[in-house]
């Protein structure tokens, strides 16, 4: 038995789990007040709460802990100097206790004096039935951060010691006494979720009376939901107003202090700091452990900058779809590097207090002002940029200000030409100057590009050239995001709204994410037939992968256009020009729109499985990134002597598995390879080059396309010379 004194010395126990309960942990005894002995463990005290919830849910006998009573004292007050010395005392007690309004029970004297609401229903039992089951939990002073679980009475009894609710207590059976006191969080949300969606409550019963003659029957409290508890969040939804003060400052300082759980960072206006709101609910900060752990991040910046009074900063991630998911919402006026590290430094500590191992793989960008040393400093992480924003803008404003469609194409043509033109040394501004006359009789959009881009075209193509682009999947997922939160928020009759930041909150809080909340739980649930808008669940790549490569057709000649099969009617195709490149435009009214359709991004699958068309952008700083590296000056070739070295060394070890030890070809006789690989099936075209690519490069045949040949092979007899005598 441990010793009050050595508490301190106890672990620091951190379940990987969300939520966690006493069973997840290893307890410890000590001698407790009036000789009793306690069990008590060490936790982290920003997962107090996800202990509570998981001690909530217990299946062999659910409940719900509330606070009973609670003390707080202020950093650097004075203190006896014990071992258990706190900040903060908070005593957690089962619901169904202390008090017993059984018959025959017994309750505390402060409490016999008070007189029952008249509003309670006379014929509606009381719920108190005298649980002794409670625990403890200390903010030490020793050690601010960790957080002391007393366990005084573990199991749910009364003063007896008979089972008193809960499977155990044979009186409960039949009763809602067997099961939790309260609904859970969940189904609240589920609910809430729904009528945000558009259903009514008749609707919300029949679904859960179904889905309860399923699985045979009630088998816990929220098999038990009434009609009048979902036609009561109707009403408070109905009810509901997002201007809590005339005051737009003061209504979001309202809503702040009574959302405290879904606020990650707060930060006033004032005549020194820009105001900031970041908000994240608990499910997203679910999804974000769940999908952003060794995983992307991307950003959706300055949403609504023409039409809202702040703008929006979404943070995105990807399931396993690619759908992208918001996880945080950062309102601000301002978006500078000292202002975005201070709320993103927050938002890790907040991850990281719930999982420590949590570690971010890349950060996707979508503008090239954005400081990337501040997010790598935060997330310690790679950067890539996304040029989802640039293709929108340009194609939107091509379509929108100029009128002849031939002229259309060969414009977004011409400007694909220019943007794939970085990485071949030549002047950005000297092309843009010669598209401007060639295009001269379009003043239009001349002015629209020189007003908005010409000033910050030399910036976008720097960090072209120093960050690594994302995939076009990855533009699909952001915006068909950005489409939606579009749709979502300016649908308002009264466009005054907009210019209130409470408003923003509270549709950002409610309607929006009950909409991606309500379409991951239809999809784990089989209810997606149930969403009244099925785009949600899919983006424009998405939706691509569903059209056969049978539907596509191309041009052979000059691969100028291709045409793609209607899958909603077969007698119709859709025109996409410029296939293959990321500024191609098709004639379908989504594309019509400046969006990144799905004819566009099959057509150019297709051109490019056909190896018709040039490599992505993306992939084109893939291959600029290992040309760079290939033609490092010697005086920093070190990386490159020590990867050539180990290409080597593992190219000996697979001659050596293979018995190939003493054979010089390139290409072995397939009686010296083994059996079971000669019978495997050829893979795709694309595959294939790509590993006869690799190959080249690891035996030396094939590692600069600029013709250093000498330089290349001194290094690769260096890296031999070194390799036999190193051992690498």
């Amino acid at each position: 038995m441990a010793r009050w004194d050595d508490i301190l010395t106890l672990p620091v126990q951190e379940p990987s789990t969300i939520q966690f309960s006493s069973s997840d942990l290893n307890w410890f005894k000590v001698e407790g007040w009036r000789q009793n002995v306690d069990d008590v463990a060490l936790i982290p005290f920003t997962r107090v709460e996800d202990f509570v919830k998981g001690e909530s849910s217990s299946v062999e006998c659910p409940t719900r802990f509330r606070v009973e009573a609670r003390r707080k004292k202020a950093e650097g007050s004075s203190y006896k100097p014990r071992v258990d010395g706190y900040l903060e005392y908070i005593l957690y007690w089962c619901c169904y206790g202390p008090d017993d309004h059984r018959k025959g029970g017994t309750s505390r004297p402060s409490r016999r004096c008070i007189k029952p609401s008249k509003k309670k229903s006379a014929g509606r039992p009381h719920t108190k039935r005298g649980c002794v089951c409670h625990f403890i939990v200390k903010r030490l002073y020793a050690q601010p951060s960790v957080a002391l679980i007393i366990y005084n009475q573990r199991k749910h009894v009364d003063k007896t010691g008979c089972p008193c609710h809960g499977p155990l207590d044979h009186k409960a059976i039949g009763t809602r006494f067997m099961y939790a006191p309260y609904i859970s969080e969940e189904l609240r949300l589920r609910i809430t979720s729904m009528l945000y969606a558009g259903f009514s409550v008749e609707s919300i019963m029949q679904k859960h009376m179904k889905a309860i003659e399923r699985h045979g029957g009630p088998s816990n409290r929220d098999d038990l939901l009434s009609h009048i508890y979902v036609r009561k969040l109707e009403r408070d939804i109905r009810r509901s107003t997002y201007e809590l003060d005339s005051n737009d400052a003061l209504s979001v300082e309202i809503w702040v202090e009574n959302h405290r759980s879904k606020v990650f960072y707060y930060q006033g206006s004032s005549d020194t700091d820009a105001f900031i709101l970041g908000i994240q609910t608990e499910w997203q900060l679910q999804q974000m452990i769940l999908f952003g752990n060794n995983n992307l991040i991307a950003v959706d910046s300055s949403f609504g900058v023409k039409k809202l009074k702040y703008p929006v900063y979404t943070l995105l991630v990807f399931d396993s779809n690619q759908i992208a998911i918001p996880i945080a919402w950062v309102i601000s006026a301002s978006f500078s590097s000292h202002d975005v590290h201070k709320w993103m430094r927050s938002l890790h500590d907040r991850i990281c207090a719930k999982d420590s191992t949590w570690r971010l793989n890349g950060f996707i960008v979508d503008d090239a002002m954005t400081e990337t040393a501040k997010i790598r400093d935060v997330f310690q992480c790679s950067t890539l940029l996304c040029l989802w924003r640039v293709r929108r803008a340009w194609h939107r404003n091509v379509i929108k200000k100029c009128a002849n469609s031939e002229m259309q194409r060969e414009m977004l043509k011409r400007l694909g030409h220019i943007m794939y033109s970085t990485w071949s040394g030549s002047n950005i501004l000297d092309a843009m100057e010669e598209f401007m006359e060639d295009f001269i009789d379009q003043s239009a959009f001349l002015e629209y590009l020189k007003a908005q881009w010409m000033p910050k075209i030399e910036m976008w193509v720097t960090a072209m050239r120093t960050l690594p682009l994302a995939s076009q999947e990855t533009c699909a997922a952001i915006e068909a995001y950005h489409s939606k939160l579009k749709s979502k928020l300016f649908n308002e009759a009264d466009t005054g709204a907009y210019q209130r930041t409470d408003w923003l909150v509270h549709k950002l809080t409610t309607e929006v994410h009950s909409y991606y909340w309500f379409d991951d739980f239809s999809e784990e649930n089989d209810l997606c037939g149930y969403m009244r808008d099925g785009e949600l669940a899919s983006n424009s790549w998405h939706r691509a992968l569903y059209i056969a490569d049978s539907d596509v057709i191309l041009n052979d000649k000059d691969l100028q256009f291709a045409k793609v099969v209607s899958q909603s009617d077969h007698s119709q195709t859709h025109i996409v020009w410029n296939p293959g490149t990321e500024f191609a435009i098709c004639d379908c009214s989504w594309s019509m729109l400046g969006n990144l359709c799905k004819h566009v991004i099959k057509a150019g699958m297709v051109c490019h499985d056909h190896q018709l068309a040039r490599p992505s952008m993306a992939l084109q700083t893939y291959h600029q990134a290992l040309h760079s590296l290939l033609q490092c000056p010697p005086n920093g070739s070190i990386v490159l002597d020590h990867a050539i070295a180990l290409a080597i060394h593992t190219q000996q070890d697979l001659k050596r598995l293979l018995g190939l030890s003493n054979y010089r070809g390139t290409n072995p006789p397939l009686t010296m390879v083994p059996g079971n690989w000669v019978c495997k099936k050829s893979r795709t075209k694309r595959k294939m080059s790509t590993t006869e690519e690799n190959k080249d490069v690891v035996c030396g045949n094939k590692v600069s396309s600029d013709g250093d040949n000498e330089a290349v092979s001194h290094k690769i007899a260096s890296a031999e010379k070194t390799d036999r005598t190193t051992k690498v």
